[in-house]
């Protein structure tokens, strides 16, 4: 009896221990700012791992999250005045904006000059990058040039003959998804593929969402017919690689990775797979989708990253982040304390068992690096085979410097 009464008062004196830890008001704060469920969920859920491990400003914890709005492009003065609110919470010290949409620079803009003090990380960007990298500390997108590369070599290592690179000209407007789509189209030559490019509806136009998917799942099919089994597809837009997966897995052709992949990407819609148990889990939710996919006879011609890079950048950049500021680097010394293994380093950290890498960018027109703009990438992980070791590939010197 008496050890269990001590053995309460134990529990009582850690719990108080515990609760007092808990309300304890972090010292500084960390804006987040994502799409929401809608646009971009993976980043969103990100933001909320982030919440999980450091509890949310409102509570007296690290992280602030907001999100911007779905219609960004028509409400672009309130995505900039969301994120530059950050800048009134007087314990801010870093804010991160992934997806960087446009808008972005101007609001990094307006945090700097009202708060030099502030961090300000952008993920996945959408503007130009010698735009945003004179507003920004720190630059992330998903290396669309090495990848251009790597890409096809993936599918040329599974035995394709043709790819069909899908995409509308909005996006080609942006310059590293152009350059991608370049690389994409030498290196077949190079490697004695075809490469075709395909048009499709953009889903912020007039036939939206649903018009563009449809779009996809009437095609697909056609294109299947006219490339042959053996053929590689790629699209750029997210909303269009769920249909795009649901065809090829009825029927042949590959799929290598999406443009921001994930096992989240499109393959939960197209093949059923219910995950609301194993939500955030990766290795369980990847497990699940490769389940799905080798029973619909897709195993070594469809793949992914392991883990989201939505989620993995919005987590990564937070953690990087926190370790800046505990380390007392500012904005006014970052970019001569910043090193690209501390970077590539919380991209590993967030998932275990699969390898980033990552290149510095280069201004195609000038052959300047912008040291502060990443692109970073994750091995390539195909359906019952497992990783290609891509990020063990040299990209050659040629492709990086093609305009």
């Amino acid at each position: 009896m008496k050890k269990f009464v001590v053995g309460l008062l134990t529990a009582a004196l850690f719990a108080g221990a515990v609760s007092a830890m808990a309300a304890e008001p972090a010292k500084f704060h960390i804006g987040v700012c994502t799409g929401t469920v809608s646009q971009s969920e993976d980043d969103l859920r990100g933001a909320e791992e982030l919440i999980k491990r450091y509890g949310d400003v409102a509570n007296g914890g690290m992280i602030k999250h907001i999100t911007y709005p779905d219609n960004f492009m028509t409400e672009q003065e309130t995505t900039i005045s969301q994120i530059a609110s950050f800048a009134d919470d007087p314990l801010m010290k870093a804010v991160i904006v992934n997806q960087a949409i446009p808008g972005t620079t101007e609001a990094f803009r307006r945090i700097r000059e009202a708060r030099p003090d502030i961090l300000l990380f952008a993920g996945e960007n959408h503007e130009d990058p010698g735009v945003i990298a004179p507003s920004g500390d720190l630059i992330i997108h998903s290396d669309s040039i090495a990848r251009g590369y790597l890409i096809i070599l993936a599918a040329h290592k599974l035995g394709c003959t043709d790819f069909v690179h899908i995409s509308f000209p909005r996006h080609m407007s942006y310059e590293l998804m152009s350059r991608r789509a370049k690389i994409m189209e030498a290196t077949c030559n190079d490697l004695g593929m075809k490469y075709h490019f395909e048009s499709a509806p953009d889903p912020t136009s007039d036939v939206g969402v649903a018009g563009a998917q449809q779009f996809i799942l009437e095609h697909v099919p056609q294109w299947l017919d006219k490339y042959g089994p053996n053929t590689a597809f790629f699209c750029t837009n997210d909303a269009e690689t769920e249909p795009l997966l649901k065809r090829i897995a009825e029927s042949k052709g590959f799929f290598i990775e999406a443009d921001l992949p994930s096992p989240l990407m499109g393959y939960p819609g197209a093949l059923g797979v219910e995950l609301s148990d194993v939500a955030g889990d990766f290795p369980a939710i990847l497990k699940r989708v490769e389940d799905a996919v080798v029973a619909k006879g897709g195993a070594g011609r469809m793949g992914t990253w392991a883990y989201s890079y939505g989620f993995t950048t919005t987590f990564a950049l937070g953690e990087y982040a926190k370790s800046c500021i505990e380390k007392d680097v500012s904005p006014k010394n970052f970019r001569r304390n910043f090193k690209r293994e501390d970077l590539l380093a919380a991209y590993n950290g967030a998932t275990p068992g699969a390898k980033w890498n990552g290149t510095v960018y280069m201004d195609a027109n000038t052959g300047l690096e912008l040291k502060n703009n990443i692109l970073v990438y994750q091995d390539t992980y195909i359906f019952g085979k497992g990783y290609l070791n891509m990020t063990d590939e040299v990209v050659p010197e040629k492709y990086l410097q093609l305009k």
